[in-house]
């Protein structure tokens, strides 16, 4: 089957696909700053320059889009019918890559999370599972700031 775009429209279609402070990355981005949580943006020092890092508690966040790394619900397991070769081995090079960086970042002593685009829909439970990753692992801040 053929594109159903001329190569000059496909290429726009293209270059419009976001790597930086896309929908989900953003809605972890509030989520942390609702939960008091400091952090930097896309480390590039770091092994697979995570979408979000905590330096003080070693903590790397990873936020996957669930078609473009190859993730096992719907969205992710959909695969093209156009050039299904293609995609087939770039969610794959994508995966393995994902593999390389994670483990990379543990060697170095960091703790590596994922966040799936299809677990950003319920704000609650991204809230939940942030509380809990945030409350996990040495040098955590228990509770609210003390004030006078």
């Amino acid at each position: 089957m053929t594109d159903v775009y001329p190569p000059e429209k496909r290429s726009a279609v293209m270059r419009r696909v976001k790597g930086k402070d896309t929908t989900p990355e953003l809605a972890v981005r509030k989520a942390l700053t609702g939960l008091g949580a400091r952090y930097r943006l896309h480390r590039a020092d770091l092994p697979g320059k995570p979408d979000i890092v905590m330096p003080g508690r070693r903590l790397a966040l990873f936020v996957h889009g669930c078609f473009w790394h190859g993730h096992d619900c719907a969205r992710g397991a959909r695969v093209p019918k156009a050039n299904r070769d293609y995609w087939v081995g770039k969610v794959a090079r994508n995966r393995a890559r994902d593999q390389a960086s994670q483990a990379s970042l543990s060697a170095l002593g960091w703790r590596v999370e994922t966040l799936w685009e299809c677990e950003l829909k319920d704000a609650g439970a991204l809230v939940d599972r942030l509380s809990g990753v945030l409350g996990s692992g040495a040098g955590v801040a228990g509770g609210p700031p003390k004030g006078p």
